[in-house]
């Protein structure tokens, strides 16, 4: 890991640790606690995208899927057949990992806006069946009664115990996709990013590399899934839909599609917007939402973690032009 990685993360964990105390001591943002759960659940599979179109240049509209499969294995795991929530959660992984590797062998062949709409169409089929199965997965009217988790025989009632859960989990993701994109197969998924043909010619294996991001970002949304089942108790199929899918990609490409920091930063914003911020606007909340992403997309096309080295590139260049001028 590099030096400013290793810098970035200290400071992500310092206000990790700070922020239950700032929101506690001020009622008016105290729910806050709560959305940052969120935040978090849905930050592991933005990261995981980034990894796939960020890095490997695939573009996926079917994340919502497998963010469904792994919340809806546990769910129905816990709830049907009385297993450990922390079994079905690893049971949820395993399903979404084969499904994945079924899904991703032949769609991975595509290429663009082909396999944009395998993906697509793949997540609305997952979401027919979680509507048409009812009788294991409620339909419509949802699945109820998930049951939470428990650490050392400790319930994990309450947003704190779950805020630190969570964090912990997206902290030890964050350093393993960061050791990932410095590794060697980094490398190889920055090859086939900039070219499929040159990556093959040098003796990449692309197949064996886009088939293996694929089922590890697919793994990640899962994952997240089974926590947001454990943590909200209710699953409704509407939750993972092709929209939610959309919102995910636009959180990784507003924040910088290109870097993990970037898919962190667009999940806290446009979670924040979303849930929180646009409610002062009510009926009218949805153009305000465009009109933001719209602004970000035009004039941030690297996104908003590309605004410090922008500003630090301005400030530099103004510092030489002010060298030079005195020196004349």
């Amino acid at each position: 890991m590099s030096r400013g990685n290793l810098i970035t993360l200290s400071a992500v964990v310092l206000l990790l640790i700070l922020f239950p105390v700032l929101v506690a001591n001020v009622e008016a943002i105290s729910h806050y606690l709560d959305v940052m759960v969120f935040v978090g659940i849905f930050s592991l599979i933005t990261m995981g995208l980034s990894l796939l179109m960020g890095y490997a240049g695939q573009i996926s509209l079917g994340h919502a899927a497998f963010f469904g499969l792994g919340a809806y294995t546990s769910g129905i795991l816990c709830v049907k057949v009385a297993v450990s929530p922390w079994l079905a959660m690893v049971g949820g992984t395993l399903v979404t990992a084969v499904v994945a590797y079924g899904v991703g062998v032949p769609s991975l062949k595509l290429k663009g806006h082909y396999l944009a709409m395998a993906t697509l169409g793949f997540g609305v089929i997952v979401n027919i069946v979680f509507n048409e199965e009812v009788e294991l997965t409620g339909g419509p009217s949802g699945l109820s009664n998930i049951p939470g988790l428990k650490l050392f025989g400790l319930p994990l009632r309450g947003e704190l115990l779950f805020y630190i859960l969570v964090w912990s989990m997206v902290l030890l993701v964050l350093i393993f996709c960061l050791n990932v994109i410095h590794s060697r197969v980094g490398r190889a998924l920055r090859s086939i990013h900039d070219s499929e043909v040159a990556a093959d010619a040098m003796g990449v294996e692309t197949a064996r590399y886009k088939v293996m991001i694929f089922v590890l970002s697919a793994v990640l949304a899962s994952l997240a899934g089974s926590l947001y089942a454990h943590y909200v108790g209710f699953l409704s199929p509407s939750s993972f839909n092709l929209l939610f899918s959309i919102r995910l990609v636009m959180m990784v490409v507003v924040g910088g599609m290109h870097s993990l920091w970037g898919a962190l930063l667009g999940t806290w914003l446009l979670t924040f917007l979303g849930n929180e911020w646009l409610h002062v606007f009510k009926d009218f909340d949805i153009l305000v939402y465009g009109a933001i992403l719209l602004f970000v997309v035009m004039a941030l096309p690297e996104g908003l973690v590309s605004v410090v080295p922008r500003l630090s590139h301005m400030w530099r260049r103004g510092r030489e032009s002010e060298g030079g001028t005195g020196g004349t």
